[in-house]
């Protein structure tokens, strides 16, 4: 099995024409910023992922995790070492404040070396992702002196991080949830139990760090109530060095579909004197608190989407073309299949979608830096607004593209692709989890229906819509192949206009048709984003195609989008025009 060859091309392409590293190193602190910092972190990082990370991926996947000792977790074989190796290289640092040890980079630039992590070992770059989210929990609503005493060793990678909401008894309901927290002085006593804690435990970090959602005894009933904790497997000393071990510990880990070398931990809280944890934020308003770790956290799943996606189509590629099979129209002898035009069908479905939701996912990421760092507050808002409105659209659109084309990738295999030892297969299995965790899909499309459109009375997405009909008119006076596209994509534009009025004026008293609509609305927000940027992608190739071939192949990839992805806003338009009807026909007894 082929190791991961990171897609640099295109990844400085999307930073440097469509994210645009030059606008963000005009903003506060990211003056040290150049397209050359840019290459040259990307270059590193994908010496780490192809040569270390890339080669432990299939052995850890058959490895997996278990339990040894004092409910310690064992990871596979060099997974620990290749940890060593990304935190003496302060990769884990890139983003974060310099006043904890961060280098101040944009999140605009980590995310591309985030793909690579993901792509090359998604299993093991589980771990510094969770990292990252609750270190942004911990920076924008915890204590200075939480700060001081956790992050900078949060930040270096030498303590990990995980999230704590979901329960054996409630899933994506967080007001059910039953962990409590006890005041005790200056902390507070927690006990219950915790489900699917990725990284949970394991033995890689000198110390795990856990954000645990609790319920204080007067705190009011639902989500109103929750609080977060920070709750350490070790207490941290004055001076931030490791302490006495704190009362959890893990009970099991989950047998997974995939994912194996990530442990997916069931923790227990409190079985005998209570674990001391911190209050991060202010008491019940966990949620608040936990929404600022989430938010970029669906942001960089969506990204493994993109590079589960990455992955697959470079080994699909490469066995199309080494694998002789058939004669394919106009040959004259037994070739490899990547000359059959269905394979190639297959491979530019895999590619187009996979450059598409990059750039969807790289210029989401860049409204963050935009939101957190302009100068101009109506620049901050607007980027604000953005970011939002695209999250569910990264973590959504993103995760069904990851399986779908690892699906495809399975395909191209043919019956090897159904057999381990090619390593197709454990892209699809690895892939599943997307759409479910961190908010499952239809989480996200609901929330993008309402909260992102309806409840903003659309404004959102009119700001969007008028940045898609600017590059519109830019395509317009292109050259003929140009033109084309862009009058493609004008229609997709045009319907996602008629869509969100239908959301806005649809009749209150059809309870069903959000549920039933949002999936699809979701859908086609993601390819018509994807559509955008391809566009955007093509006009920027347009001018330079002459000096690499790259940009000429840019152009055909995304004229393959445009006539054969982007058409499926059409069906995506239908079924939300049908309404609720058909989908709520059958009583539940006849299912």
């Amino acid at each position: 099995m082929a190791d991961y060859i990171a897609p640099l091309e295109d990844m400085n392409f999307v930073l440097n024409h469509l994210v645009d590293l030059d606008a963000l190193a005009q903003l506060p602190g990211y003056e040290d910023l150049s397209t050359e910092l840019a290459d040259s972190i990307l270059q590193e990082a994908g010496k780490l992922a192809s040569n270390v990370l890339s080669p432990l991926n299939a052995p850890g996947d058959k490895a997996g995790v278990h339990i040894h000792g004092d409910a310690e977790v064992a990871t596979p074989s060099g997974f620990s070492e290749a940890y060593s190796q990304f935190v003496d290289s302060g990769w884990g640092s890139l983003q974060f404040d310099t006043d904890f040890g961060g280098q101040g980079l944009p999140f605009a630039l980590a995310i591309p070396v985030q793909e690579m992590w993901h792509a090359a070992n998604m299993a093991w770059g589980l771990c510094p992702l969770l990292s990252q989210g609750a270190i942004e929990a911990i920076e924008v609503n915890a204590s200075q002196e939480l700060k001081a005493r956790y992050l900078p060793n949060m930040i270096d990678g030498r303590w990990s991080g995980t999230m704590n909401l979901t329960e054996p008894h409630a899933g994506s309901d967080m007001a059910t949830l039953r962990t409590r927290a006890e005041r005790q002085g200056d902390h507070y006593r927690i006990f219950g139990q915790k489900i699917y804690i990725t990284w949970g435990e394991h033995d890689m970090a000198d110390n795990v760090v856990h954000l645990v959602l609790a319920r204080l005894p007067d705190g009011p009933p639902g989500v109103k109530g929750l609080s977060l904790f920070l709750v350490p497997k070790f207490l941290a000393n004055d001076d931030g060095s490791i302490g006495q071990r704190n009362d959890l510990r893990v009970l099991s880990v989950e047998h997974k579909i995939g994912v194996h070398a990530s442990p997916t931990c069931v923790m227990s809280y409190g079985e005998n004197e209570g674990a001391i944890g911190y209050l991060v934020g202010q008491e019940h308003r966990g949620m608040a608190c936990m929404f600022s770790m989430m938010n970029n956290a669906r942001l960089t799943v969506g990204l493994q989407g993109v590079s589960i996606a990455e992955r697959a189509y470079q080994l699909a590629r490469d066995h199309a073309k080494d694998r002789p099979q058939g004669i394919a129209p106009g040959e004259s002898s037994i070739g490899p299949i990547i000359k059959h035009p269905d394979v190639r069908r297959m491979l530019m479905t895999m590619r187009a979608l996979t450059e598409a939701s990059r750039a969807v996912a790289y210029v989401a990421c860049s409204s963050v830096d935009l939101r957190n760092k302009h100068p101009d507050p109506e620049q901050r808002a607007h980027h604000d607004a953005r970011a939002a409105l695209l999250t569910p659209v990264v973590k959504g659109w993103c995760t069904e593209i990851g399986p779908e084309v690892a699906s495809i990738g399975v395909q191209v295999h043919g019956g090897m692709g159904y057999v381990e030892e090619t390593g197709a297969g454990q892209y699809y299995r690895d892939s599943r989890i997307l759409p479910i965790y961190e908010g499952t899909n239809g989480i996200q499309s609901i929330d993008l229906a309402e909260r992102k459109t309806r409840f903003d009375n659309g404004r959102a997405v009119d700001s969007l819509i008028v940045d898609m009909r600017a590059v519109i008119e830019q395509g317009l006076q292109g050259d003929e192949k140009v033109c084309r596209m862009a009058q493609q994509f004008a229609a997709s534009v045009d319907a996602l206009d008629e869509v969100k009025n239908l959301l806005l004026t649809r009749p209150d008293d059809d309870i069903y048709f959000s549920g039933s609509a949002s999936f699809n609305y979701l859908l086609m927000m993601g390819v018509v984003c994807g559509g955008w940027q391809m566009l955007r992608a093509t006009i920027a190739a347009n001018g330079e195609q002459g000096r690499l071939p790259f940009f000429a192949n840019k152009i055909k990839v995304a004229q393959f989008y445009m006539d054969s992805v982007l058409p499926r806003y059409l069906s995506y338009a239908a079924a939300i025009n049908a309404g609720s009807e058909s989908t709520m026909a059958l009583a539940e007894g006849d299912f």
